[in-house]
């Protein structure tokens, strides 16, 4: 199996360097293409240019039989015809099998989001005497406040950072930067961070670093890292919720969208290269549609 890994590894080169996709996409990725060539290797094929539509359609019965769901099941096709396009491109292979694969339609699920009344009881959590604790509540309220994502969060430096502007420089998908405006208690909580824990975690490690978000060693903080701190933050609050960056994202153009502001406008704010993407927040929850009702409505 040398030449599929040698594949896989170009491959994986390939989305690092010319498409600057985030670890985290990567990851999902490689572990789409390997659990493929976990079953190429059942059918004792050892090359990515043998595979055939007929097999592809035998491994699409198989993710149906595991009871994978439409959404997971798409996202590996796409995953797959991606990769066989590349090795197609590269003229590693003479043909894409995954071409002629239809996607399955993808579920409409609504985002999950947490109501204000719980974001207040999070905000209660951290402890806002030692470091980690201001770390913790300033991403937190950072998160919350301008809806980037955990990689945007924690590619975050100092500089970045313009107190007096009240903004903060984001470096999204395909490293394109935006400024986001950044709210008074995500400022707050910042400066005290900056001020004070920022300052005691830096002088734990003897190589100085430039971004924001410090772990307890003095070290750029890593996007697992964030959702371990949001897990604990949940332990520690009386919510029997799930949370994670994205769920705070999610919460974030909801209220926003909730309280009126424009699409558009949060379309640029979450970074969105379309509308579509953006559009999947305009549900309602139903206090705010009951309360657009009674206000609306001449009989209510």
């Amino acid at each position: 199996m040398t030449i599929v890994r040698d594949n896989i590894e170009m491959f994986m080169r390939y989305l690092s360097i010319e498409k600057n996709c985030s670890p985290l996409t990567i990851e999902h990725y490689e572990k789409d293409i390997m659990h493929f060539a976990s079953f190429m290797k059942q059918q004792a094929i050892s090359d990515f240019a043998a595979v055939s539509y007929v097999l592809v359609r035998h491994y699409l019965i198989v993710l149906h039989d595991a009871s994978y769901s439409r959404n997971t099941v798409a996202r590996k096709i796409s995953s797959l015809r991606s990769f066989f396009r590349f090795l197609n491109k590269e003229e590693s292979i003479s043909h894409n099998p995954f071409a002629m694969a239809s996607l399955p339609k993808k579920g409409r699920q609504l985002p999950h989001f947490l109501y204000q009344e719980e974001m207040e009881q999070l905000f209660s959590v951290c402890s806002l005497e030692d470091p980690l604790g201001q770390r913790n509540q300033a991403i937190l309220e950072l998160l919350y406040g301008t809806g980037i994502r955990v990689s945007e969060c924690c590619s975050i430096k100092v500089k970045d950072v313009d107190l007096s502007m009240e903004t903060v420089l984001i470096m999204g998908k395909g490293r394109k930067e935006r400024y986001v405006p950044v709210g008074s208690f995500a400022l707050s909580a910042i400066t005290r961070y900056l001020e004070d824990g920022r300052l005691k975690l830096s002088g734990k490690s003897s190589v100085k670093s430039d971004s924001l978000f410090l772990n307890y060693k003095g070290e750029p903080l890593s996007s697992r890292s964030v959702r371990t701190i949001l897990n604990k933050i949940i332990e520690q609050s009386s919510l029997n919720v799930h949370i994670s960056p994205h769920v705070l994202r999610h919460t974030f153009a909801t209220h926003m969208l909730n309280e009126g502001a424009d699409l558009r406008a949060v379309q640029e704010l979450l970074g969105h290269a379309h509308l579509s993407s953006t559009q999947v927040y305009t549900h309602v929850t139903k206090d705010h549609l009951k309360k657009i009702y009674n206000n609306a409505h001449p009989r209510a």
